[in-house]
């Protein structure tokens, strides 16, 4: 007959007038504490009860059982503790000393009772959240992933300072060590500079042989209307442009007037050979110095493209003076006409309407060519050229 242990859930075969044969056990300890009972419920081999003495070895034997069984079961959980804390996926946040205490604390928690309403995170799952994440929603983690993609992105893409000798003409084509150069004090920057003789007068002057690039970048839909400083605009609102074309500036800022000189007349503080934002020593290119470099000596009957440098703005640079299509500032903040127009304020008002316009000079890809009346707004953007003081 085959009858069922209602304490233990254990199945036994009773044979009249035997003891209980127990049966599917596994483990020594179990298996201790099963004889001890089948012993005291078979009592002599007569079938009949324990006797007190064994009473009291029963109550004993389950005392220890249990004491046993409760050591046992805080060894299991502290060995699967340790486990899960050492096979958990490292933080992938190298720079957050509270992502990883949050790993440790989540870990030694796991002794700790817990109530039926805390959530238990696997640590398998390799992303405990920490305090700083639970404030933002998780969003620490993927700004830091970020901020990663940035630094290497910003790493692997650094600028190289552009070599202003690529704009110039052949030594063969205009003679040796023509080009010269000289460094700005004001921010260490290099320029070079060539020295042309008008084949019709005789008349040299000594001009700088790039763009003026100076002062602290401001975006285009802005006016440069910080009189503390030097401001300029760069092609797009990128400062590679700067160092590659040279900075672009409203009339008032090359004359480093006061801003408000681009929307009324001057005319009393314009000085002769002003210099504006050029270096010391030198002052603002004029209509008069133009007139010299383009009376060049023109062998070929190249005209105003021998003033444009080969570089993007398919010229011959027959003179050295190396113009490049620097492009403009609309008066509305844009910016048009890269490698297709040199644009140059002279430092003098336009008469008929000194409060807004200023002369200027524009040499372009299709072969226009400055005129002495030539006049623009004095809030646009144009290039600007020095000339040496003699």
């Amino acid at each position: 007959m085959r009858k069922s242990d209602g304490v233990l859930g254990l199945s036994r075969v009773v044979i009249p007038g035997a003891c209980p044969r127990l049966t599917g056990m596994t483990g020594n300890l179990l298996l201790a504490i099963l004889l001890t009972i089948t012993l005291v419920a078979c009592g002599d081999d007569s079938g009949t009860s324990a006797n007190n003495d064994k009473d009291t070895e029963l109550a004993e034997v389950f005392s220890s059982s249990k004491a046993l069984s409760s050591s046992s079961a805080k060894s299991v959980s502290s060995s699967s503790t340790k486990s899960a804390s050492s096979s958990s996926t490292p933080i992938e946040d190298p720079s957050s000393n509270s992502r990883m205490d949050s790993v440790s604390s989540s870990s030694l928690q796991n002794d700790k009772p817990k109530s039926s309403s805390s959530s238990v995170i696997p640590a398998s799952s390799g992303n405990l959240p920490s305090s700083s994440s639970k404030k933002d929603g998780g969003s620490s983690s993927a700004m830091t992933s970020s901020s990663s993609s940035s630094k290497k992105e910003s790493s692997s893409s650094e600028y190289v300072p552009f070599d202003h000798s690529k704009t110039h003409a052949a030594s063969w084509e205009i003679g040796e060590n023509r080009y010269k150069t000289f460094v700005d004090p004001r921010n260490g920057r290099s320029y070079y500079y060539i020295t042309i003789t008008s084949s019709k007068t005789g008349k040299s002057v000594t001009v700088m042989a790039e763009n003026l690039n100076i002062g602290e970048m401001v975006l285009g839909e802005n006016n440069q209307n910080d009189d503390t400083k030097i401001e300029r605009y760069c092609y797009n609102n990128d400062t590679t442009k700067c160092d590659e074309f040279g900075g672009l500036y409203q009339w008032a800022e090359m004359m480093q007037l006061p801003s408000r000189c681009n929307t009324e007349s001057c005319a009393d503080l314009i000085q002769e050979n002003h210099r504006g934002i050029c270096p010391e020593g030198w002052r603002l290119f004029t209509w008069d110095d133009y007139v010299v470099v383009r009376g060049y000596e023109d062998k070929y009957n190249d005209g105003v493209k021998g003033l444009r440098s080969t570089y993007g703005f398919l010229g011959t640079n027959q003179s050295g003076f190396s113009l490049t299509g620097a492009g403009l500032r609309t008066e509305k903040g844009e910016f048009e006409e890269l490698l297709e127009m040199f644009a140059f304020f002279r430092p003098e008002e336009y008469e008929q309407n000194a409060s807004i316009r200023a002369h200027h000079g524009i040499i372009s890809l299709y072969g226009s060519s400055p005129e002495k009346q030539h006049r623009e707004l004095k809030v646009k953007g144009f290039s600007v050229r020095c000339t040496k003081l003699e």
